[in-house]
């Protein structure tokens, strides 16, 4: 069992479990030139704004319903609140006003109405001095336009309102140009486009800058100092993503490309610094990030970045943030014994040095193992493997069983975090084996494509390939069990209908249970853009009703336990609904969790506390010899 500061092995595994549950993380959401960081910490229960100045005192900025994050206003004293009611991912944009301090955490009736319309979504993008940029599909639903709105008269420019799901944009210093990104029609790629916002022609306002037929990544865009070479991250013509310079100053119709920062190996991602000068590197080395500064002209390395750990720094965190003078870059940082704290990076000696200290409540957590599990067909499955530590004295009952977390996505990848609930899962006695089947990025191009559209099953397959390996790191597979969210909730429930003699028992997470009924309910704006990855309902309908669970319903015979979100914008709760419903209706065990003021998971510590002791004492049940 883990042992916690304060706790002894002779207290329960729901108080160790309460315990991980409870621990406040913190995340940096951006820098000023003072060198004061706005994070966002979950102490209160939910993620509310945190200012921190560079000795680490903190300073409460707000107490909302639900929780948000910002962005400093450039030139102001002042922050941009992105906000949403009970999970529903419709974000609202206000503003919160620093120069006259409240004295306490502001509410909602002290924050300023930017950008307020509850039945859309408005996405906050990048902020600028007076100004601020976000999407919103408030045009028909579906489709996402790009808006640059003037602080102070309220004055909106919409820059591109072309359609599709835009998921990133940069905007150059002089704001004349807009590079973002959208998805390509291959699954899982993005094509990059330039907005010029003051065009000769209305031809020439926006500028393709890579193909949407193109089967490759194009992330992070970042204008370089002076606004004619755009930073990007892709994986274009390789297997990989590099650091690459795009020079749109010549023909942007045909502009130049040059691979600034490479490993073929490994998936790089960089953040250029604000005068042009660096840029910051992060390596994927099997879920953990190594960093570097490099010199973004020339791509030759600087020095490396001395982290805590070994840990991460990006997904599923925010991104670094660069201060505007270029001396300094905000991280947030997690590992296996950190639960999540932000590092305020020293540019000159490449020293991060923490601002906050989630871990000071921990001792004893497990750092993971990693293997590469064989497939049948000859691939290689990654996981990482946390193990209860021999000198623990968990529960013996649970001695030698399994549990599979999957995560979500399915274009993602579990990474060396710190996971309270695969922390708890071993608290409990259980090894947790974490994999990143087919379909997971951070492997490259070619793993992450391999469960495209009618590969789907294959993925599921995966799941049979670890089952059948886990006697190699001495696990029982007769007691082995399935935990996922979202997509790693779809997984479960296909694990348990395609595979039902594996399996005995199952934890699904705000999953999919019918591939159909989900892209017929899902957002609008949301079908679009995952029909790339499943399959249309035009052309692929068979396929994914013989793929989706409730087709298998009647060979489920594992006990189940549901946990979903009743404002659940992307699965909706009728997934969940009428799978329990089924399940149920042949005499299968299965309970169902239904929180009202949540959405696509739980963001609620409350909700969290209540949930997931009670799932995983549901595996304690159905594990143990």
């Amino acid at each position: 069992m883990v042992a916690l500061k304060g706790l002894t092995h002779a207290r329960s595994v729901p108080a160790v479990i309460e315990t991980l549950l409870e621990v406040p993380t913190w995340r940096a959401f951006d820098v000023d030139g003072q060198g004061r960081v706005l994070a966002g910490s979950d102490e209160s229960g939910t993620v509310q704004l945190v200012e921190l100045a560079a000795d680490g005192t903190a300073t409460e900025l707000t107490a909302l319903p639900g929780a948000c994050s910002g962005r400093y206003l450039p030139g102001e004293r002042a922050v941009v609140v992105q906000h949403d009611h009970d999970g529903n991912e419709r974000g609202q944009l206000s503003l919160l006003w620093l120069d006259e301090p409240l004295g306490r955490p502001a509410g909602l009736d002290d924050l300023e109405p930017l950008v307020h319309d509850p039945r859309h979504v408005h996405r906050l993008l990048d902020v600028l001095p007076g100004r601020v940029v976000y999407a919103t599909n408030r045009r028909n639903s579906v489709d996402f336009d790009i808006v640059i709105r003037a602080v102070s008269t309220g004055a909106e420019e919409v820059v591109y309102d072309r359609g599709g799901m835009v998921q990133a944009v940069a905007v150059s210093p002089e704001a004349r140009h807009v590079a973002i990104t959208v998805p390509g029609r291959p699954a899982l790629s993005d094509q990059l486009l330039l907005v010029d916002t003051m065009p000769a022609t209305e031809s020439e306002r926006i500028v393709e800058l890579t193909d949407a037929e193109l089967p490759a990544r194009h992330l992070r865009p970042h204008w370089l100092a002076g606004g004619q070479t755009v930073l990007v991250s892709s994986d274009a013509g390789a297997d990989h993503t590099s650091v690459c310079a795009i020079d749109v100053s010549v023909d942007p119709a045909e502009p130049g490309r040059t691979v600034l920062v490479k490993d073929s190996g490994h998936d790089l991602l960089g953040w250029p610094s604000p005068d042009g000068r660096m840029v910051l590197v992060e390596t994927g080395e099997d879920g953990a990030s190594r960093l570097v500064l490099h010199d973004a002209q020339s791509g030759e390395l600087l020095r490396a970045v001395t982290l805590p750990g070994d840990g991460i720094v990006s997904y599923p965190l925010p991104d670094p943030v660069w201060a505007p003078d270029s001396r300094r870059v905000a991280l947030s940082y997690t590992d296996p014994h950190t639960p999540g704290d932000v590092l305020l990076l020293d540019v000159d000696s490449g020293r991060a040095g923490p601002l906050t200290d989630s871990a000071a409540a921990l001792r004893g957590t497990v750092s993971p193992t990693a293997y590469r599990v064989p497939t049948p067909d000859g691939e290689q499955v990654p996981c990482l493997v946390y193990r209860p530590s021999t000198a623990d004295k968990a529960d013996t009952a649970l001695a030698g069983s399994a549990v599979l977390v999957v995560h979500g996505g399915p274009e993602a990848q579990s990474r060396r975090g710190f996971h309270p609930v695969v922390q708890g899962l071993v608290a409990a006695g259980h090894t947790v084996v974490v994999p990143n089947v087919r379909g997971s990025t951070g492997y490259g191009k070619r793993w992450y494509s391999a469960d495209d559209r009618r590969r789907r099953l294959d993925s599921v397959a995966d799941l049979a390939a670890v089952h059948e390996w886990l006697p190699q790191i001495g696990c029982d597979p007769a007691r082995a069990a399935l935990w996922g969210g979202s997509y790693g909730g779809y997984m479960v429930l296909a694990g348990l209908a395609f595979q039902p003699g594996r399996w005995a028992a199952g934890v699904d997470i705000v999953g999919i249970s019918s591939l159909v009924t989900f892209l017929e309910n899902t957002a609008d704006y949301r079908r679009a853009h995952r029909e790339r990855e499943y399959g249309s309902l035009t052309d692929d309908r068979d396929f994914l009703a013989q793929a989706s669970p409730l087709s298998r319903v009647d060979e489920i015979s594992a006990p189940l336990f549901v946990i979903h979100g009743a404002n659940d914008p992307r699965v909706p709760l009728t997934e969940a609904q009428q799978l329990v419903e089924a399940v149920r209706g042949r005499g299968v065990e299965c309970e169902l969790l239904v929180y009202e003021d949540e959405g696509h998971g739980l963001s609620r510590r409350a909700n969290r506390l209540d949930a997931y002791p009670r799932a995983i004492a549901f595996l304690a049940r159905h594990l143990a010899r």
